[in-house]
């Protein structure tokens, strides 16, 4: 699988927006996901539970950072 995007239209505030990062985390989402699957099937509900939400939280807090990391390198620039 490519993990490096070559196309895509965004705002010009987000230019240097890291895309290669966010489709990274948003891989280890998915990997968690995957546990979470795993864990709630062999009947450790609550563990994949608490696994969803402290990843969820993760992931929009490490994406929001992304976001305004490109922000403050476009008002950089400018």
């Amino acid at each position: 699988m490519s993990r490096k995007v070559r196309s895509v239209r965004v705002p010009e505030e987000l230019e240097d927006l890291d895309l290669s990062g966010i489709v990274r985390e948003c891989e280890r989402y998915l990997r968690d996901l995957e546990s979470a699957t795993l864990l709630n099937s062999s009947g450790n509900k609550e563990a994949a539970e608490a696994l969803l939400k402290a990843r969820q939280s993760d992931l929009g807090r490490k994406i929001g950072k992304k976001v305004w990391e490109a922000r403050v390198a476009h008002l950089d620039t400018k």
